[in-house]
Parts: structure tokens; sequence; C-alpha cells
């Protein structure tokens, strides 16, 4: 029988950071990755919390990441962000390159970075809070292994390749959405296989191109795109925004790479940020933050519940 323990999130933070230490990652890289799960564990998405420790302690056993890499940060023309991560994990090298690129977009009212040569198992909401917290309303985006077939195919393509958007709003908390464009995080695929359930219709084919609901089955086929062919469309334009346009890897590349080791994906990353005060105000003299207040407040009164934070 699994018992079950209960902590804090401070006790998460730190179980997570001193496994990453003890693992052999440099200091910086543990702090900056255990920030990203403890904050995933406060928000309740299991697949993406300390969940995620197992995968990084498989990537780091294969010598997949570079455990003490220091990334650099390029101050490209216009409003261009480009940081190196030689080869270690993302997340210390979007906070390296977090400042200039707050201080591009309030000055140039938009700006992008690229992450290239990273390695990434993360998810992506917290990534647009930080950017929120800045008053910044952000996209970002990046692809994977290739896990995932394309609209009417039987055969991993695409990543699980997902998008992720903030919108700050003056005291209360942003808007925020992450989601795979597939139809689940390969996490929860994972999850499902741990405890023995059944995965729903649509999440995933064998490997004849057949519907399973057999985790195992799904890891060892293809994940498929949510919303048929607009899904699918959606995934490969993150392959082109995160891929070709910043000179880094595709999915299908990434996957070449891992070569059968079962390490995280190796890709970059593209993050775009937008100073609000710089655009065009509403035709009716309003401020984009009430117009974004109706917005939200339409959403509400619809009657969703698909809101996991109060608006």
């Amino acid at each position: 029988m699994t018992a079950t323990i209960t902590i804090t999130l401070d006790e998460a933070y730190n179980l997570a950071e001193k496994t990453f230490i003890k693992l052999g990652l440099s200091e910086e890289h543990a702090q900056a990755n255990a920030r990203l799960l403890q904050s995933c564990q406060r928000d309740e998405c299991d697949s993406h919390g300390l969940y995620r420790v197992l995968s990084c302690a498989q990537t780091i056993k294969t010598g997949a990441v570079v455990l003490d890499a220091e990334p650099v940060v390029e101050d490209r023309a216009g409003g261009i962000v480009a940081v190196d991560a030689k080869g270690g994990y993302s997340l210390l090298a979007l906070e390296k390159g977090l400042p200039m690129l707050v201080e591009k977009t309030r000055k140039l009212g938009i700006a992008a970075m690229a992450i290239n040569h990273c390695v990434h198992f993360s998810a992506l909401w917290p990534e647009v809070e930080m950017l929120a917290e800045h008053g910044l309303v952000s996209l970002t985006m990046v692809p994977s292994h290739s896990w995932v077939a394309p609209a009417g195919g039987k055969t991993g393509v695409f990543g699980t390749n997902p998008i992720a958007f903030g919108w700050p709003r003056a005291g209360k908390y942003p808007f925020v959405f992450d989601f795979a464009t597939s139809a689940a995080a390969r996490g929860e695929i994972e999850l499902h296989r741990r405890a023995g359930k059944p995965i729903p219709l649509g999440w995933a084919v064998d490997k004849d191109g057949e519907p399973t609901t057999d985790a195992e089955t799904a890891l060892q086929g293809a994940m498929l795109t949510f919303g048929g062919y607009k899904g699918s469309a959606l995934s490969a334009m993150v392959e082109l925004l995160a891929g070709p346009l910043i000179g880094d890897m595709l999915s299908l590349e990434s996957q070449e790479w891992d070569n059968g080791r079962g390490a995280t994906p190796k890709h970059g990353g593209n993050r775009d940020c937008l100073e609000s005060g710089e655009f065009p105000r509403r035709s009716n003299g309003g401020t984009y933050g009430a117009g974004g207040e109706n917005v939200l407040g339409d959403y509400r009164s619809g009657g969703t519940s698909a809101i996991a934070a109060p608006l």
C-alpha cells in the first residue's frame, strides 16, 4: 500500500533543490528548477510538479544536460534578446534573459526572446506569470520530442508543443493559460500508466494507428493533437516559430538527438512580449486594461467553471 505524505510548499522547494544538487546540478540551476516546480505544485498540477524531478534524474543520468552551463545573454538588434543556454536547462537561461527582455519591451513596445540550445522539462505558465508581474502581455511556446501525430497520421512528427499566454491585471491575478497542442500532456499519460488507469479515447493511437485507452500502448504509439486539423495546424505553427525562426531544432530533430536515451527534449523556445501602453488606445478612449476586464467579465458571466483562479 502506498502512503500519502503531505508537505508544505517550502518543503517541496527544499526537496527539489537538494535533490537537484545531489544529482550534480549547479546551485543556480538547482534553484531555478526548484522554483518552477514549486510554482506548479502550488497550482496543484501533479504532472508538472515534483513528479518532474524523476524525468530530470533520468536526463542527468544519460549525460544529456550540461550540469553547470552558464547561459550567455546577447542583445540583438532591435527588440530581440538571444540567450544561449549552452546545453543546460532552460529555466536559468530564462531568468538570466528576463531583465533585458523586460527592458526592451518597455522601451520599444514589443520584444522577443529566443532561448537556444536548452534542455526543457517544465510548464510554461509560471514563465508568463513572471512577465505579467512586470505588467507585460506575453506569449511563449516550445516544441518537444516528436511524440504527436499530425491530423490523419499515425506516426509522431510534432511535439506536444505547448502555448502559454499571460495578460496582466491591476490588483488581480493575471489571466493565464498554458496548454499542449496535443490532446493531453505526455506527463498526464505517464501518470495514468503509473496508476494503472485507462486514458480517454482521443488521446493517442497504438503503433498501427488504432485508437487506444491503454497508457503504456499510447506511449509506444503516438499521441494525438486536440481538435483534429485545428490543433495540428497550431502545433505546426509552434514548430516553425520556436524552431526554424530562432535557428533551433524541430521536435523530430530533438527525438533524433535523444537517440533512445529517454532524456527530456532539447530545443529552443520563443518568448514574445508586448507593452500595451505603446499600442493605440481603444476607439472609445478606454485603456487596454478596461477592455480586458470587459472580456474576462463576459467570460465569467457566460457561466464557465473552466477558470482555476478567481477573476
